[in-house]
Formats: C-alpha cells, structure tokens, sequence
C-alpha cells in the first residue's frame, strides 16, 4: 500500500481546516469524516468572522467541502476509523475491513456532548437546545431559559446567564445533587431557582421547544435549553497510539499542535476542556497542518 503524506481523522472544522492547509502545502491527504459531531447540527454560528448573518455549521463543512474538491491530491472518505498503529516511518489506521497509511496523523476527533435524552431530542440541538453561552447566550437574550446539570459547572452557567435574562431556572436532570452550598447560596441570591428532578419528555416542534416534562410531574415551559451535563473527547485513536492526556482526558499538545509522539498532531475540541470554538478549530487545524508539513520536510531543508 503506498503511504500518503498525512491522514486527518475527523471532518469537523479543525479536520477540513488541517485538509485544506495541508492540501496547500501539495502534500498527499487522507480525510476521515463519517458526519457526526458538533459541526452536523442544526446551530448557526454568529462568532465566525466574515459572516455578518451568522453561518449554519452545516453549511459551514459543505462549503469547505467544496473548497476541498479543488484539489485531487485531497480525499475524503466516509469510514469510521477504530484502530491505529504506529508504523515504521508513518502510521496506519483501520476501519472494520480496510486500512491506509500516512506518514502523519492530524487527530481531530472532536467530543461527544452528554445532552439530555427523551424521546425526539435530537432536532432541537442548535435550534432551541444549545451547550455554549459563547456561542448562543447573545441570541437568548431576555428569554426564558432552563440550564440542565447537576454540578457547579451548570451553576456557574445558570450564574453567567444571568446577565443576559432574569428567567432562568436550573434543572438537575440526574439523580445526584452535586451543587455546593458555596454555589447553592449564589443561585438564591440571584434568585435562580434549583429543580431536582429529571427530563421525561418535551413539547414542541420544528426545533423550538416549548415546555419540559419532568418525571415528577413537572412542567416547565421555556424557550432555550442550555445543557451543561458535560462532553467526553473521542481520544480512543489517542490512547491507543500512546498519545498522553491531560487529567480533564483531554489531548496534550503544545503550541504548534503536537502531541509527544513524533508525527502525531492533534486540532479542536479534543485538545481542550475549554474554548470550543469554530474559530479556535479551524486555527488549530491550521496549525497542525503546517507542523505537520514541516515534519515531512528533509533534513536539508529544515532550519533547527
């Protein structure tokens, strides 16, 4: 099997940003994108410079996408990718029947997000159920919002809404209470009322919820969710190359998006507990890429 120049795992913005540099740079690429993620809801980005009305995630991967089909030395493939392995000179990845190799690897495998679950959840995320204040708390200004956690995380959201509206209530959604009284006493003297109970079902349509059951019995009407239940980095490619991570489970990675194994870059979410941001990916994945190039440089034309 001739080996490629550098495969990128993960098709979100920070993968396809990665593709595109490294595409430029005339190096031979290997995309992997099987269309999930946080860029394949339906959520309109307002912090993307450039875009005065905001741009849809979704529109935002088609239209790298199509940028990307500008160059044959480019491919994207639609595998799931379940095992790497370091290679004398390179890496190779495996999807159930087929493996490819490359002499780097850029990692963006992105998080998986723990939202709520009831029946029909899914075409509400980005529309009316959101996790990023950064990202949406500008466009829920006055209205009324429940925040969805059980831990000071979800507080300091429930806190830092506040700003933005005075409706604002905060559902634990589990079965443990794990809110401090340090925190406890920030939500009564904000006037931020903590309901322990947990999500059965939900009113609404067209991505616009209306009002959330509880098991209790409760109805809360409401016009945004803020899920603030956490997110797992997919960091399984990670681990299983000896890639070390931080104590958050995030990849470690320096400036320049190297991880400590030679070869190995990783961009995105995946290397951070904070700053999820579209922006902040399609950086990362710049940067990468070039490391990356510069890695597949000769000795003789490198510098250091």
């Amino acid at each position: 099997m001739r080996s490629v120049d550098a495969i990128v795992v993960g098709g979100g913005p920070a993968g396809l940003s990665a593709a595109l540099y490294l595409a430029r740079y005339n190096r031979e690429v290997l995309v992997f994108d099987v269309g999930h993620g946080r860029s394949t809801h339906h959520q309109r980005n307002h912090n993307y410079l450039g875009f005065p009305d905001g741009v849809p995630t979704t529109e935002l991967r088609q239209l790298a996408l199509q940028q990307l089909a500008r160059y044959p030395n480019v491919r994207v493939l639609h595998h799931t990718i379940v095992r790497a392995e370091a290679l004398p000179g390179g890496f190779a990845v495996h999807a159930q029947v087929h493996e490819w190799e490359g002499r780097t690897l850029v990692l963006a495998t992105g998080v998986l997000d723990h939202f709520p679950h009831f029946p029909g959840w899914e075409p509400y995320v980005g529309r009316s159920m959101f996790w990023c204040i950064t990202c949406d708390g500008y466009e829920n200004r006055g209205r009324d919002i429940l925040v969805v956690g059980h831990t000071d995380a979800a507080a300091g959201e429930a806190m830092q809404l506040h700003s933005l509206t005075d409706r604002i209530r905060l559902l634990t959604n589990s079965k443990e209470d794990e809110l401090s009284p340090r925190f406890r006493r920030r939500l009564d003297g904000a006037g931020i009322p903590v309901i322990h109970d947990r999500i059965d079902s939900a009113e609404g349509g067209d991505g616009m919820l209306r009002a959330i059951i509880t098991r209790g019995g409760q109805r809360l009407e409401l016009e945004s969710l803020f899920s603030i239940q956490g997110a797992t980095p997919e960091t399984v490619l990670a681990r299983q190359l000896g890639v070390p991570l931080a104590e958050t489970g995030y990849i470690v990675v320096d400036t320049e998006q190297k991880t400590s194994v030679p070869g190995v870059y990783a961009a995105g979410d995946v290397t951070s507990l904070h700053s999820h941001q579209v922006t902040a990916a399609v950086h990362e994945g710049a940067q990468a890429a070039s490391a990356a190039n510069y890695y597949l440089y000769p000795p003789e034309l490198k510098a250091d």
